[in-house]
């Protein structure tokens, strides 16, 4: 299938009409779909989208049965925060609005993102808000909450540590430095609430891009608020494994995936 715009016209905020100002969308149902879908992100820094965490990420998820949505999200410099919540704030809606054209169960829509991607994925999951039921647009009627999010070597936090400066650049900006607000609200594991969904988080100990603290501050927020997950921290260096194949110490991480997944009905 052919990229898709998420918007007939133009998106939020729009500031042209070229490729990078046209968020999409592309549909990859396998003729034995489950009914379950997920939303690929690719990461990529808020600056890309990278190619290498999309087809094998889509493959992966068809050769299981479970529909993949790779989304194409607006990037910096061009863009900031909330552009990338917004585009994956519809591609739920456009998933869940479209179940039937699909056909795919609208309880069963999850979001898998690797690194800036994990963060955009943990970012609708806490930031998700229900459908407007007096839209004229019948895919802003229904939620933007995703059913589950898969978050792989995730960055989490927009607050710096020890060994990293802030993160926030791309998202937020650097001139003039974002607002503490602001930043509370795009660390995600300050925005954790009940009903934000379950999630698998996978990391590496010694990742030296995003450091393995941000997946454990995620997993932390959701002990604390009652929320399921499961957390798989290897023993392990590098960054953007992406399914990590053949990989002697880490490379069983999709088998937990896939298991965790089955758990949860997908």
């Amino acid at each position: 299938m052919q990229p898709q715009p998420l918007w007939q016209g133009k998106a939020p905020g729009a500031v042209g009409d070229e490729s990078q100002d046209i968020p999409t969308l592309t549909a990859f149902v396998p003729a034995n779909c489950t009914g379950a879908a997920m939303i690929v992100c690719p990461g990529g820094g808020y600056a890309v989208v990278v190619d290498h965490e999309r087809q094998p990420v889509v493959d992966w998820l068809n050769a299981r049965g479970i529909a993949a949505f790779l989304l194409v999200y607006r990037v910096a410099p061009r863009y900031r925060h909330p552009a990338m919540l917004q585009d994956i704030s519809r591609a739920v809606r456009t998933v869940r609005a479209g179940a039937a054209k699909f056909k795919i169960d609208p309880n069963r829509i999850g979001v898998i993102g690797f690194s800036a991607g994990g963060h955009l994925a943990a970012s609708v999951a806490v930031h998700h808000t229900p459908g407007d039921l007096t839209s004229a647009d019948p895919i802003e009627r229904v939620s933007s909450r995703p059913d589950l999010a898969v978050l792989v070597y995730p960055l989490i936090t927009m607050y710096p540590s020890a060994k990293k400066p802030a993160p926030s650049g791309n998202l937020l900006g650097k001139e003039p430095p974002p607002a503490p607000a602001l930043i509370e609200l795009m660390s995600v594991e300050r925005q954790v609430k009940p009903d934000t969904p379950p999630a698998f988080i996978y990391h590496r100990r010694g990742d030296g891009t995003v450091p393995v603290q941000h997946a454990m501050l995620y997993a932390t927020a959701l002990a604390e608020a009652g929320v399921r997950f499961e957390l798989h921290v290897y023993d392990h260096t590098g960054h953007g494994q992406v399914m990590a194949t053949n990989d002697p110490i880490d490379g069983d991480w999709p088998e937990r995936l896939l298991n965790w997944l089955r758990r949860n009905g997908f």
